[in-house]
């Protein structure tokens, strides 16, 4: 047991380097208005479908997935086959319509559906302050495992990822997002897919060793897991199939950050193409992911290995990885944990400055902002963010956070199933309208609060909250758009290329 030596520390510092080095080269383009937002048209799709994949991967799945498996069963897996119902839908419902109507945002859609500024800025700012506390939470998680594993004090490796993260969203945009964010990805993907490899081969019995665990007793489902429950509200693997890809679907359809890559191309079928390739690579990781998780659990638990310091189940991992793996493959492999975390932060700084400047700035300025200004407040914008997110990190990390990440995970988990009821409400239907939308998403925001903080959760599973959102959303939208329309007399249809109808 070497534990992280000063041979993985440098080749951790010089891959820091090379990802600067990375995004200030993509950068050298002056970027400008729309370019730095949505890039300038030169990104391959593979190149944003990977992008895409880094992005949704967060170093709080890379920690927990293994830490899951390893410590209980194989059920959370179930959760990645959502993909098969978010990926379709996405691509049969809303990305024509993106791709039509050549938005600018996410947010940009219901301006244009609904002829509301309004609704606009309110989902601007929904997304803002929901990624902003993703993105402290995802600097503080990984930094405070690799600040045990490598002994350097938690808040500089906080403010290195921030500042790594700040120069090259300020400098570059999107493009230098989408590139670097391609770079981490790429060796989150191969990093993980060798520790997998080499687990495998240090394990007495090798893989069939693996899925002989997974075939005896409850490593795979509980017995007590049920497939499918008559209340749909209650916990199934059923429920969390359909929970998660409704998730899924919501980050898709309304997180700003994956719907900015959406808008780098308006070419149907390179969006599907995309998609496609996010799905696979997805539902691949989290495989390894698992089989990872209970090739520990076999290498530790049924052979008798010594465990490592720091073995809890979210750190069994990351522990695993420094203490053994030959020294230099270490440093490479927790450099895939800090890849993870410093692409889901540099997208998430780049999407809530366009997110700001597009969707708030604009729609408030009384004059029309050129391109050069736009860009100006896009930098500053990132810069003030990133800041405040690392001061936010290095409170959690110094604050005993456990409760406070527990209730802004809970959170989080509202905010885009709020947000997509909406886009359905305004996609699926010809009679919503403004008044509908908005009162829509008062009582959908008031009836998930009332659920997540005072229903009892084995009432109601967190994988339910989508589908009630939706529900909600569907029932008072349509019914408070009619109810309008009557009395005011009002029957104007939606702007064209709106809905999924034809116009």
């Amino acid at each position: 047991m070497q534990g992280f030596t000063t041979i993985d520390l440098i080749i951790l510092i010089v891959y820091l380097a090379a990802v600067l080095y990375a995004g200030l080269h993509f950068s050298k383009k002056e970027m400008k208005g729309k370019e730095y937002f949505k890039g300038d048209g030169t990104v391959p799709w593979w190149v944003t479908s990977v992008s895409i994949f880094a992005t949704l991967l967060s170093p709080i799945s890379f920690l927990s997935l293994a830490g899951n498996s390893y410590a209980g069963t194989w059920i959370m897996w179930f959760a990645q086959l959502g993909m098969l119902i978010a990926i379709p839908f996405t691509i049969r419902f809303f990305l024509p319509i993106y791709s039509k109507l050549g938005i600018d945002t996410a947010y940009h859609y219901l301006e244009i559906r609904f002829r509301s500024k309004g609704l606009r800025i309110l989902g601007a700012i929904m997304f803002i302050v929901y990624q902003v506390g993703r993105m402290s939470i995802i600097m503080y998680l990984p930094c405070m495992v690799l600040s045990k594993l490598m002994g350097v004090n938690v808040n500089i490796l906080i403010i290195i990822m921030g500042i790594i993260a700040i120069i090259y969203s300020y400098t570059g945009g999107l493009k230098s997002v989408l590139w670097t964010d391609f770079i981490q990805g790429s060796v989150l993907l191969i990093g993980v897919t060798f520790g997998l490899v080499f687990l495998v081969a240090h394990i007495n019995g090798g893989l069939p060793a693996i899925f002989e665990q997974l075939g005896s007793g409850s490593k795979f489902l509980s017995p007590d897991q049920p497939i499918f429950d008559a209340n749909i509200l209650r916990d199934s693997v059923f429920l969390l199939i359909l929970g998660a890809g409704l998730n899924t679907m919501g980050s898709y359809v309304s997180s700003q950050d994956i719907v900015q890559r959406f808008t780098t191309t308006t070419d149907t079928k390179k969006l599907n193409k995309m998609m496609v390739a996010n799905g696979c690579l997805s539902i691949f990781i989290a495989t390894v992911f698992y089989l990872i998780g209970t090739g520990l659990y076999v290498f530790y638990q049924v052979q008798g290995n010594p465990l490592p310091p720091a073995a809890q189940q979210d750190q069994i991992f990351a522990s695993w990885i420094a203490f053994q793996l030959p020294v230099g493959i270490t440093g490479l492999l927790l450099a895939a944990i800090y890849a993870a975390a410093q692409s889901t932060l540099s997208t998430g700084l780049n999407s809530v400055a366009s997110s700001w400047t597009l969707d708030i700035q604009a729609r408030i300025n009384k004059s029309e902002l050129s391109f050069e200004k736009q860009t100006k407040i896009g930098q500053r914008v990132s810069l003030l963010v990133g800041i405040f997110a690392i001061v936010i990190a290095m409170v959690l990390a110094n604050g005993g956070v456990k409760s406070a990440y527990e209730w802004f995970n809970g959170f989080m988990g509202l905010v885009l199933g709020i947000l997509v009821g909406t886009f359905i409400l305004g996609a699926f239907t010809k009679v919503a309208n403004k008044f509908g939308a908005t009162l829509a998403f008062i009582a959908s925001s008031g009836v998930m609060i009332y659920i997540k903080y005072f229903v009892d959760p084995a009432k109601v599973s967190f994988w339910s909250y989508s589908i009630i959102s939706i529900a909600v959303s569907l029932v008072v939208g349509l019914i408070a758009s009619i109810a309008w329309r009557k009395i005011k007399g009002d029957d104007e249809l939606p702007p064209a290329n709106t809905t999924i109808y034809r116009d």
